[in-house]
């Protein structure tokens, strides 16, 4: 792909290779392969220190790249079909803004957008939360923790931050909510449970104030 393509394996190159096609051709006339290119390497490094797992290093790239093209495309107006968007932030996006992503979505469908982020990701989605969510039915076990980037905040309609604190990052123009949950973190499904219920009604009073049919 370039000069870099020397820090990664034959395999981790090969898979960014054809991520970066998917990217292009789903980006084609929005942004040029240079950009794309760029976006998948500085998602890739986003991961790459901390990765126990690094086969998976280009699928995480790819995932995490194409959510900041779209949010890129968006701010830039290239691309937006009105619908509203909203980032779900916490420390570690390991646990209370990874369960409301995965409620907004199964509640929105494909009639909102939601991303979460968080200031100091963690290396995987907490497990309590995972077992907690799947007990209504819902999967966030793909699911990852990621930073958030200028681009997504800026293309975001709603900032959720629960527990960010200072680090959560302000643009003028957007709507914030503080949401105080506890923290998930070292607890059992047991305690995790009414984190994630209160977390189900919060998302829902927002989706109603977004006028999302749920």
């Amino acid at each position: 792909m370039t000069e870099q393509a020397h820090r990664f394996t034959f395999d981790q190159q090969h898979a960014l290779n054809i991520a970066s096609r998917d990217l292009e051709k789903e980006f084609e006339g929005i942004f040029n392969a240079a950009t794309i290119e760029r976006f998948l390497h500085t998602s890739y490094d986003q991961f790459a220190p901390g990765s126990t797992v690094t086969q998976f290093l280009p699928l995480l790239a790819a995932r995490f790249a194409r959510q900041r093209l779209t949010a890129l495309a968006r701010v830039e107006d290239k691309m937006n079909d009105g619908r509203p968007v909203v980032l779900f932030l916490c420390v570690h996006n390991a646990g209370r803004s990874q369960m409301a992503l995965g409620f907004f979505r199964h509640l929105a469908g494909d009639r909102a957008i939601a991303w979460s982020g968080g200031s100091e990701p963690g290396q995987e989605v907490n497990p309590a939360a995972v077992a907690a969510m799947e007990e209504v039915g819902i999967d966030i076990s793909s699911e990852f923790p990621k930073p958030w980037t200028d681009e997504v905040v800026r293309a975001a309609d709603v900032v959720v931050s629960m527990g960010c604190g200072d680090a959560c990052p302000i643009f003028p123009g957007k709507r914030y909510e503080e949401w105080t949950l506890d923290d998930p973190a070292g607890k059992d499904v047991a305690a995790v449970r009414p984190v994630r219920d209160e977390i189900e009604q919060r998302v829902r009073t927002l989706l109603s104030e977004l006028d999302v049919t749920v």
